[in-house]
């Protein structure tokens, strides 16, 4: 009988082992796809535009927040926690973007390459809770197109810390796709300059564009704060309704990610006092538009909202 119980537990052992060993191999393999490009996990689509453009042919790329979703209320589900523990790569934006996420991805940092996409920006070309009124500092730096180089380098870097044997190709691709952002930030200069001075203004429903105000020469002011989260009241709807009919302002811009019905109210509230307001168009703030068009990746993004501004504007 003694015997017998210590055959069982010599088996139950050695299963147990098999079982961890197994379990394993499984996370390992799942950090590569089954034609072995590496597996890439991106919070928002603006990064994960980012690492297919980088990693090309050799990675595969998953985004967690699609079209339409707004990134500081977002909340991961189980499936998402599943697509994070499977990549063997993780870029998420950081400066407190992805809310209480963040936490979920800085316990993964321990076991995996989790890299926060703006952690190589210049301190002091953040915008500071001083400048935001409120304490963190204002996530939405991809407005600034030369911000958006500092993210590509830093996914560069991680591509190939991760998989070394393809770095010449990341930095390859990299190095092409700085160029169009290069391209791209003197173009969004240009077109700005189409709009009259006195009218450069963008009034938005969240302060998501305020590296773009200071980048490209435009005030900028938003009914809320930097985040969605943030609420604003009866105060803030009368004094933003009170800029635009002093100022003459002619438009005020919705957003894909943000309900339009408070710049809704504020378009009526003008009409009361006289002044005419009209929606100068839907622009993307805080995700990009489907996958598949040109407002799905991140330079068709930055075009549609300069030609939406510059058109309602000028």
């Amino acid at each position: 009988m003694v015997k017998m119980r210590s055959i069982q537990r010599g088996v139950i052992t050695l299963a147990a082992l098999v079982l961890v060993v197994v379990l394993t191999a499984c996370s390992s393999d799942a950090e590569t796809s089954s034609d072995g490009k590496l597996q890439v996990t991106a919070t928002t689509g603006m990064i994960a535009d980012v690492a297919r453009e980088v990693g090309g042919a050799y990675v595969d790329v998953t985004g967690l927040m699609g079209p339409g979703v707004d990134p500081h209320l977002y909340k991961a589900s189980q499936g998402d926690i599943r697509k994070l523990e499977q990549a063997k790569v993780i870029f998420y934006n950081g400066l407190h973007l992805e809310g209480k996420m963040t936490d979920i991805l800085e316990k993964m940092s321990s076991s995996k390459l989790v890299t926060a996409v703006t952690e190589t920006i210049p301190v002091e070309e953040l915008h500071s809770g001083k400048d935001t009124g409120g304490t963190e500092y204002d996530p939405h730096v991809w407005f600034n197109v030369s911000h958006w180089m500092h993210a590509a380098e830093a996914v560069r870097d991680t591509l190939v810390e991760a998989d070394p044997d393809h770095a010449e190709e990341y930095k390859a691709q990299a190095e092409a796709y700085l160029a169009k952002l290069e391209a791209l930030d003197a173009e969004v200069r240009e077109k700005i300059l189409e709009i009259p001075e006195a009218s450069r203004v963008l009034v938005t429903a969240h302060d998501a564009f305020g590296y773009f105000g200071q980048a490209y020469g435009m005030k900028v002011m938003g009914l809320q704060g930097i985040s969605t989260a943030a609420e604003y009241g009866a105060k803030d709807v009368s004094e933003l309704r009170d800029y635009l009919v002093d100022n003459h302002i002619k438009a005020v811009f919705v957003e894909s990610s943000v309900p339009a019905k408070a710049m809704e109210a504020i378009i009526a509230g003008a009409a009361q006092k006289g002044h005419t307001v009209s929606i100068g168009g839907e622009l993307f703030s805080d995700a990009m538009g489907a996958e598949g068009t040109e407002e799905g990746t991140y330079i068709g993004m930055i075009r549609h909202n300069v030609e939406t501004i510059v058109e309602a504007l000028k």
